[in-house]
């Protein structure tokens, strides 16, 4: 991949993120996102983006809520094993 455009650059940058790509097309948009402005606004909303999700993942749940959701779960399960159709709530 000799030159990158914008949307090859956006189409390859959460994978870009993750550290998926080989050298080469790692280093052609490395290089894209020096240059193009645009595209380093956007690589920098999905960077912290990705860290907020990752730091918010590894907060603790606040008490009870599994619980809570585990019921809200089983509820809608079984309602969702009538053939009355979608439960309501």
């Amino acid at each position: 991949m000799a030159e990158t455009d914008c949307n090859e650059t956006l189409r390859e940058l959460e994978a870009f993120l993750d550290h998926e790509l080989s050298e080469e097309v790692h280093v052609a948009i490395h290089a894209h996102l020096a240059g193009c402005h645009d595209c380093h606004e956007t690589f920098d909303f999905h960077a912290e983006l990705k860290t907020v999700v990752a730091r918010k993942c590894q907060e603790q749940l606040p008490p009870g809520l599994l619980e809570r959701i585990r019921r809200c779960l089983g509820d809608d399960e079984a309602g969702t094993a009538s053939s009355d159709g979608p439960a309501t709530g």
